[in-house]
């Protein structure tokens, strides 16, 4: 099949590009490298370096292609609250732009990746797809209203849509950028160096953490599965996990001394966040293959920055 990844550069595009290239699939890669490495990418990944509101780029890099993966997107929740324009032009408008010039050229599958976030607070756990989102912050209203935008724009125009809403991803290569960092790599490259671990609030707060490899192989399977145009599926592991537990099992599989600092003046997000994928489970054939304790040795084995 031909592909075009946007966002290919990034965290979860470079592995799905990495292993659809790898199974002999074409695949073109655009990302404006604002947080992507290009080096990240196979050299069978046909790289473009681009924005995804460049309509002309987008109706040539989508000639001949069976399917879209939109990952490009702005992702960071606090950053969201400060420049919400931004978060709106690129994570809404971009989405905007490439089903226009999807309809244009005649593409007729696109994969949004959308985020758990959008579900916030809810009183029951673990969450469903049927649930009424309660985004908290800019960026979780974007990814609400691109998937609105994707199913919208798809039923209209005759393009097949199938949104994602991924749950805290992890593993080797995720960006880490110096301020607000996802907690996984951050928690792993403190206890490397035995460095103080900080944790936002009593660390009680609970979250689904799912290695990329099984993401990547949701989003595989979300390219072809037959019945799933409209439907917005849930891809996390289905376990609940403290950031006191993550706290644990990270200085367990690093062998680290590092001290631990709960910082009470910092809010933790949501108190709760756990998916359901039974969804997943019957649309993808979807089952997580990999624990959290044997992801986060994973990433320590395959991730150049967390040796010691």
């Amino acid at each position: 099949m031909n592909f075009l990844i946007t966002g290919a550069a990034g965290f979860l595009g470079s592995h799905l590009a990495n292993r659809l290239a790898r199974e002999g699939h074409q695949v073109r890669g655009l990302d404006d490298l604002s947080t992507g490495d290009p080096a990240s990418l196979d050299p069978g990944v046909h790289f473009t370096r681009g924005d995804v509101n460049d309509r002309p780029k987008l109706w040539t890099l989508l000639q001949e292609v069976d399917c879209v993966y939109h990952l490009a997107a702005r992702v960071s929740v606090p950053e969201s609250v400060l420049y919400p324009r931004e978060y709106n032009a690129v994570n809404v408008g971009g989405t905007v732009s490439l089903m226009e010039a999807m309809r244009d050229v005649g593409v007729r599958r696109v994969v949004l990746a959308s985020s758990g976030a959008i579900y916030g607070d809810q009183d029951v756990q673990p969450l469903a797809e049927g649930q009424t989102p309660r985004p908290r912050s800019p960026y979780a209203v974007s990814k609400l209203a691109a998937e609105y935008y994707v199913r919208t724009i798809g039923t209209l125009w005759g393009i097949e849509t199938v949104s994602l809403r991924i749950f805290n991803a992890y593993g080797p290569g995720q960006h880490l950028p110096p301020a607000h960092p996802p907690v996984v790599p951050y928690f792993l490259r403190q206890a490397v160096r035995n460095g103080t671990i900080v944790v936002h609030n009593d660390g009680n707060q609970t979250r689904d953490f799912i290695y990329v490899d099984d993401v990547v192989a949701a989003m595989v399977a979300a390219s072809t599965a037959p019945g799933i145009n409209g439907l917005v599926i849930n891809v996390g592991s289905g376990t609940e996990c403290s950031i006191r537990d993550l706290v644990r099992l990270v200085l367990d599989v690093t062998g680290s001394q590092s001290n631990v600092v709960y910082n009470q003046q910092i809010e933790g997000g949501v108190s709760r966040m756990c998916a359901n994928i039974a969804l997943a489970e019957k649309r993808l054939n979807f089952k997580p293959a990999i624990g959290l304790k044997d992801g986060l040795r994973l990433t320590l084995e395959r991730d150049p920055r967390f040796r010691p």
